[in-house]
C-alpha cells in the first residue's frame, strides 16, 4: 500500500485524517513540530483502531518543515526502507487568524517558506501528488450567498494571504513542470467536533482561538463565558453565519481527494469543503446547549478585524468530482465535540 507523508499530522485535522487513512490501508509517515499539538494523538489513533498491526504502518518524526535537511532525510529514508513516499497531505502551518494580524512575518515564514521547503524536497524525490490544506479565509465574500471556487480571492488577514500564496506557488509548479503534478487545494470552512470515541479531538496547547473549543470550555466551566463578536451583522439573528463541518467528514474529504489524484491524470484543482449549510454563532450555541443539556453563558463584544458576516460553501463541485459528501449534522458535531471535552478536559 502507498506511503503518505502527513505534515502537521498530530494536530486536530491531521490526527483525524491519519485515522481515516489508516482505515483505508495506507502507510503513514507523520511529521510535526508539536508546537501546538501532541504526539500522544498518534497513540490515541492506534487505540481507536484496536490493532497492534498499525504500529508497523506509522512512522513519526518530530521536526519542522522549514528544515530541508530534516525533510531530505525523511524522503531518503523512506526509499531505503522500500517504503517510498508517494503522496503528501500538507497541514503543517500556523492557523490563528487573529494572531496573524499581529505577527504577519511569523506566519509568512512558517506557512509559506515552510511550504516552499517541502515542495522543493518533494520535487527532488519525484513525489508529485499533494493535497494542500487551504482555507475559506482566502475569499472576499461580503455577500450573503454561498461561496464558489470561482468567487473573488481577496483575503483580509495575513493567515489567508499565506494560504493564497501557497496555492499560487503550487499552481506555478504545476504550470512549469510539464503538468506532471497532481495537486488538490481543499479550501475548507469551519471544522468542529471530534471522533465519536471521544479519544481524539481539538487540543490547542495555547489559548484557543476558534469558537468551538471555547464553547466546550465554557460548558465545562474552565472559561467563564463566551464572547460573541457582534450582534448586528446582516444575518437573521445578528451573529455571523458559518459553514460548520464535522472533523471526520473533513478527514474523509482528504482521503477522497488523495484517491482522486492517484486515479486521474495530472491536474490542479481547487475544491471547497463544507456542508453548504449556514449556522449562526447563536444557533450553534443554542444547539450545543440543547443537545448536551448544558449551559453556555455568553455576552456580545465588539466585532473583530477580519471577520465576515456570512461564510458558507457552495459544495456542488467537490460532491460531483470526488466520491464524498458530508454525512454528519450539527447535532452530531456538538455531541461528539462535547464528548471529547468531557473525557479530556486538559487535552491529551
Amino acid at each position: 500500500m502507498k506511503n503518505i507523508l502527513i505534515t502537521g499530522g498530530t494536530g486536530y485535522i491531521g490526527s483525524h485524517t491519519c485515522l481515516a487513512l489508516l482505515k483505508r490501508g495506507f502507510n503513514l509517515t507523520i511529521i510535526d513540530s508539536n508546537i501546538n499539538s501532541s504526539s500522544l494523538s498518534i497513540s490515541r489513533v492506534k487505540k481507536i483502531l484496536k490493532d497492534e498491526y498499525y504500529d508497523e504502518k506509522i512512522v513519526f518524526f518530530k521536526g519542522d518543515i522549514r528544515d530541508k535537511k530534516f525533510l531530505d532525510e525523511i524522503f531518503l529514508n523512506s526509499i531505503k526502507q522500500n517504503n517510498r513516499i508517494q503522496g503528501v497531505i500538507h497541514f503543517a502551518g500556523l492557523k490563528a487568524v487573529s494572531e496573524s494580524l499581529f505577527q504577519p512575518l511569523v506566519y509568512w515564514e512558517n506557512n509559506v517558506y515552510g511550504s516552499i521547503c517541502l515542495f522543493e524536497i518533494m520535487g527532488k524525490y519525484d513525489c508529485k501528488n499533494i493535497v494542500f490544506s487551504s482555507s475559506a479565509s482566502i475569499y472576499k465574500n461580503n455577500s450573503l450567498k454561498p461561496i464558489l471556487e470561482t468567487s473573488e480571492i481577496k483575503p483580509c488577514t495575513p493567515y489567508g494571504q499565506t494560504k493564497v500564496a501557497i496555492e499560487n506557488i503550487l499552481e506555478g509548479i504545476f504550470k512549469t513542470s510539464s503538468n506532471s503534478w497532481r495537486i488538490a487545494n481543499l479550501r475548507y470552512f469551519n471544522p468542529i467536533g471530534a471522533h465519536e470515541s471521544g479519544l481524539i479531538g481539538e487540543n490547542p496547547l495555547s489559548t484557543p482561538n476558534n469558537l468551538f473549543p471555547i464553547v466546550c470550555r465554557v460548558a465545562d466551566g474552565s472559561i467563564c463565558e463566551l464572547q460573541i463578536f457582534g450582534n448586528d451583522w446582516p444575518t437573521n439573528d445578528g451573529t455571523p453565519v458559518r459553514d460548520y463541518i464535522h472533523i471526520m467528514d473533513l478527514a474523509e474529504a482528504h482521503c477522497a481527494g488523495l484517491d482522486f489524484l492517484f486515479k486521474n491524470k495530472p491536474q490542479f484543482i481547487n475544491l471547497n469543503v463544507g456542508t453548504g449549510i449556514g449556522t449562526s454563532v447563536l444557533e450553534l450555541v443554542n444547539k450545543f446547549m440543547e443537545v448536551n443539556n448544558c449551559r453556555i453563558p455568553y455576552k456580545y463584544s465588539q466585532k473583530r478585524l477580519g471577520d465576515l458576516p456570512f461564510v458558507v460553501a457552495e459544495n456542488k463541485l467537490i460532491t460531483s468530482i470526488l466520491e464524498w459528501r458530508p454525512k454528519r449534522n450539527i447535532e452530531q458535531m456538538c455531541r461528539d465535540g462535547w464528548q471529547w471535552q468531557k473525557n479530556n478536559p486538559n487535552g491529551f
